[in-house]
C-alpha cells in the first residue's frame, strides 16, 4: 500500500473544501486530512477536525482562532491568521495543499507553498486572475485545477501537446436568469440570482453566475493554467451542466468531459493524478444515454454584459484584471445589500475600470493592493 500523504484544505468549511474532504473520507488509506483551515467558523472547523482526527486547525480571522483554542484544550495545534497558514506550508510534515477558500486572502500562502514545491490543488478563481503573472512561473511542478471547467479541460489536455490546441471552452449553465427577458432583470432581488440551477455554491459566487462575472472570470484564469491567449478560451452556455469543458485541437477534432455536475468528481480526478481512483458513489455514475439530450448556446453579451467586460479585461491584462476581481467584489456586496439593482453591478464595474488611470502591476503584492483599490473605489464611485 503507498504511504500515506498528508494534506492541508483551506477553505474546509466551504463547499469545495466539503467535497474534497467528502473525497478524503472515502480514500482515508491515501490520505491523511492533516490540517484544516477556514475563516471564522469556529465550530465547523472544530468539528470537521475532530472527525478526521487532523492534527493543526487554522482561522484566518484571530479572535475566532483564540476562541477555538480556548475551546479545544490542546487537542489540536491551533493558530489564526497569515502567520496560521504559513505555519502550515512551513510544516515539513504538509505534503500537499488545497486552496479552496474564495477571494485573495490566501495568496501569499499560496506563494509560499509554491515557492516550498509542494503539490498545490487550486479552487480559487481570483488568485490567478489578479496575480497569474507571477504566479505560474513559480509553479515548477505544476498547479492541478479543482474547479469543473478547468479541471475538464486538464484533464482533456493530458498527453496532448499543447502547441495541437486550438481553442478551449468553458461552459456555464447559464445561471437562474438565462431565459429570463433583459427588461425583467432590473428588479430582479439577491434570493433569486442566489438560486443556481445547477450548483450548490456561496452567495457570492452564485450572483457572479447570475451575470456570467463567473465565466468571465474562469476565463482568465484558464489564460494563466494553459498558457493560452485570450482569442484561444471561448465560453458556451450549455443548461444541462454535463459537458465541463472541451478542447478543439488543430485536426479538427474535439475532447469533452463529460460526467454529472458534482465537485467530488473532478476532486477524485486530481488527487488521483497520475492515477484514477475508483467512483465510490453509485448515483455519481454517468447518467442514462438512452434519451439523453445535450445543448449548448453562445452566451448573450447584451443581456449578461459583465462577461463581455471580463473577455475586455483579458485582452487588456496589467492592471485590468485584479481591478475586475476587486470592482465585481465591491459591486456584488452593494447588490448583496439591497443598495444597487442586478443590472448595475455590470455598470459599476465598468465604471471603476474605465475610470482608472495608473500603471500595470509589478508584483503580486501590487496586484493585490489593486484589488481592495477597485474593491473600495466601487463603494464610492
Amino acid at each position: 500500500m503507498p504511504e500515506r500523504r498528508n494534506i492541508a484544505v483551506i477553505g474546509a468549511t466551504g463547499s469545495v473544501g466539503g467535497a474534497v474532504l467528502d473525497v478524503c473520507s472515502r480514500l482515508k488509506e491515501h490520505f491523511k486530512v492533516w490540517a484544516l483551515a477556514g475563516n471564522s467558523n469556529i465550530e465547523g472547523l472544530h468539528f470537521l477536525g475532530a472527525s478526521f482526527q487532523s492534527d493543526v486547525l487554522v482561522l484566518a480571522d484571530p479572535v475566532a482562532a483564540a476562541t477555538l483554542t480556548q475551546k479545544v484544550s490542546g487537542r489540536f495545534s491551533c493558530y489564526g491568521g497569515i502567520e496560521g497558514l504559513n505555519a502550515i506550508i512551513e510544516d515539513p510534515r504538509c505534503d500537499e495543499v488545497v486552496f479552496a477558500s474564495s477571494g485573495t486572502g490566501t495568496l501569499p500562502a499560496l506563494v509560499k507553498a509554491l515557492k516550498s514545491g509542494r503539490k498545490v490543488y487550486l479552487a480559487n478563481k481570483e488568485i490567478l486572475v489578479a496575480a497569474g503573472d507571477w504566479i505560474m512561473p513559480m509553479a515548477r511542478n505544476g498547479i492541478i485545477p479543482l474547479d469543473s471547467e478547468h479541471n475538464a479541460v486538464w484533464q482533456c489536455m493530458k498527453c496532448e501537446k499543447p502547441d495541437r490546441v486550438k481553442n478551449i471552452f468553458l461552459t456555464a449553465s447559464g445561471g437562474p436568469f438565462l431565459d429570463t427577458p433583459l427588461e425583467d432583470l432590473e428588479k430582479v432581488t439577491f434570493e433569486q440570482a442566489a438560486r443556481h440551477p445547477v450548483w450548490p455554491m456561496g452567495k457570492k459566487i452564485s450572483v457572479d453566475s447570475a451575470t456570467l462575472m463567473n465565466k468571465g472570470i474562469e476565463m482568465i484564469e484558464a489564460r494563466h493554467l494553459f498558457s493560452l491567449p485570450p482569442e484561444r478560451i471561448k465560453a458556451v452556455i450549455h443548461p444541462q451542466a454535463l459537458v465541463h469543458g472541451f478542447v478543439e485541437f488543430v485536426d479538427g477534432s474535439v475532447k469533452m468531459l463529460f460526467s454529472k455536475p458534482d465537485m467530488r468528481l473532478a476532486v477524485l480526478s486530481a488527487l488521483g493524478f497520475p492515477e484514477r481512483f475508483d467512483n465510490p458513489w453509485d448515483f455519481l455514475a454517468p447518467p442514462d444515454f438512452s434519451e439523453l439530450i445535450v445543448q449548448f448556446r453562445i452566451p448573450d453579451e447584451e443581456k449578461f454584459p459583465c462577461l463581455a467586460i471580463a473577455k475586455e479585461a483579458s485582452i487588456l491584462g496589467g492592471a485590468y484584471p485584479p481591478l475586475l476581481i476587486g470592482a465585481d467584489e465591491g459591486a456584488v456586496s452593494l447588490f448583496m445589500e439591497g443598495k444597487i439593482g442586478f443590472l448595475e453591478i455590470a455598470k459599476k464595474v465598468e465604471r471603476v475600470l474605465s475610470s482608472y488611470r495608473g500603471g500595470a502591476p509589478t508584483s503580486w503584492e501590487e496586484a493585490l493592493s489593486l484589488v481592495d483599490f477597485a474593491r473600495s473605489t466601487a463603494f464610492t464611485i
